[in-house]
């Protein structure tokens, strides 16, 4: 038998039970747009998780003194030449930042709290949240700056505001402890993050002023794309012997196992609503033989093979397979794009900080991996789903189908 007949013996029985049919793929059609929707919105978790850990002062890759993670302090800092600068390729940086960050005490009229002090340049500060936040009064202006931007959240715990004087104290490299007072220049609102209770910013000489020596604890480099890391990480290395290179999965490793854990949430989803349908599959295509037995036994009788059977049912199954993914991905994306501009989380900010999710407003992200695992793994199960239909069909005898 031919292959043209074949089909269009497969494509009038895909049509031969209209309602059923119809009802497995409208099933599958709204699973499938289900899976591309969430998929969207899990990616855009991970991309906002992704950006809050490098944004975290981290960037992409940083240098730091050995051991400062366990001890962070001026203890643990290094010289900078002034005229440094990363020794990348231009296109895969974005940019560079060199800051001095110490835990520290700050001190108002009225109550105490640690804090990490934290001397920055603000002009190259973009690379980090200090330069996304609101701010309410002055920012600082460059890193001979004598003035303090603290945290809305940090100024309630203070009970201070803003333009008033605050007394910070933190230990020089010699065990010496150093104090110095500052104005409060602005209040910063990071958006929830929890940020705003542990950083206060100023300039970098001012701490270096105050702590009496002329070093960095921190250099962090955020690069254009994150495949650009190996090669920053190499060149780094080499320029900075005797000091540890860290990517933000090291130094953030919350944040980078909750990216890997939201690959595997993906996958698994996609196979558990898969697999519910791969079921409908099946049964749907047994009860398809079972209505065709006397019609299988006929074909059988004038010469029709089993690998035709087994065509034959195949093809059935993936017509009904490809028509409901097809419909299902492009209603998915239909579902997306009024939400791609973002999605107001505000009410739920405080729950979805667990899960490194700072910013209320949430923006999906649709990737064409997704869209081709969606699809591609569909066919793939749609196909597998035929073969014990299949197989109950090449198992019926031509004589005993005519007798029944």
């Amino acid at each position: 038998m031919s292959l043209k007949l074949l089909l269009q013996l497969s494509w009038r029985n895909v049509f031969r039970q209209r309602r059923r049919n119809g009802i497995l793929v409208s099933a599958i059609c709204l699973a499938v747009a289900g899976v591309v929707l969430l998929n969207t919105i899990m990616r855009g978790m991970q991309v906002e998780m992704i950006n809050g850990a490098i944004e975290n002062l981290t960037g992409h890759v940083k240098v730091l003194k050995p051991g400062y993670i366990d001890d962070p302090g001026v203890s643990k800092s290094f010289v900078l030449d002034p005229g440094w600068s990363p020794e990348l390729p231009p296109e895969i940086v974005e940019g560079w930042a060199s800051r001095i960050r110490v835990p520290a005490v700050v001190q108002s009229e009225r109550e105490t709290r640690g804090i990490q002090l934290v001397g920055v340049d603000p002009a190259r500060e973009g690379i980090s949240f200090f330069s996304n936040v609101a701010i309410e009064g002055e920012t600082l202006s460059d890193a001979d700056d004598r003035r303090i931007l603290i945290g809305k959240a940090l100024a309630e715990q203070l009970e201070t505001r803003l333009g008033k004087r605050l007394v910070i104290m933190t230990q020089g490299s010699d065990g010496k402890n150093r104090e110095a007072g500052y104005r409060i220049a602005g209040l910063y609102d990071a958006d929830g993050t929890g940020l705003e209770k542990i950083y206060v910013f100023t300039g970098a000489q001012s701490v270096q002023n105050m702590l009496e020596s002329n070093v960095v604890t921190e250099v962090s480099i955020r690069l254009t794309a994150q495949e650009h890391q190996p090669t920053a990480l190499e060149r780094l290395m080499a320029n900075f012997t005797g000091l540890d290179v860290l990517t933000w999965q090291e130094l953030e490793p919350q944040a980078a196992a909750f990216y890997v854990l939201g690959d595997t949430a993906i996958f698994i989803w996609f196979l558990i609503i898969m697999g519910a349908l791969v079921f409908g599959l099946v049964n749907t295509l047994i009860t398809a033989v079972l209505e065709r037995t006397r019609e299988l036994g006929m074909l059988r009788a004038v010469g029709m093979r089993p690998r035709a059977v087994v065509t034959q049912v195949v093809f059935e199954s993936s017509v009904i397979m490809i028509v409901g993914v097809l419909v299902g991905v492009l209603l998915g994306i239909a579902l997306y794009l009024p939400l791609a501009d973002g999605i107001d989380l505000s009410a739920f900010a405080a729950g979805m900080e667990g899960f490194g999710v700072g910013s209320a407003l949430l923006v999906p992200v649709l990737e064409s991996r997704d869209i081709g695992m969606v699809v591609g793994m569909s066919l793939v199960l749609g196909i597998l789903a035929s073969f014990y239909p299949a197989r109950r069909a090449v198992r019926i005898k031509p004589l005993e189908a005519l007798r029944g």
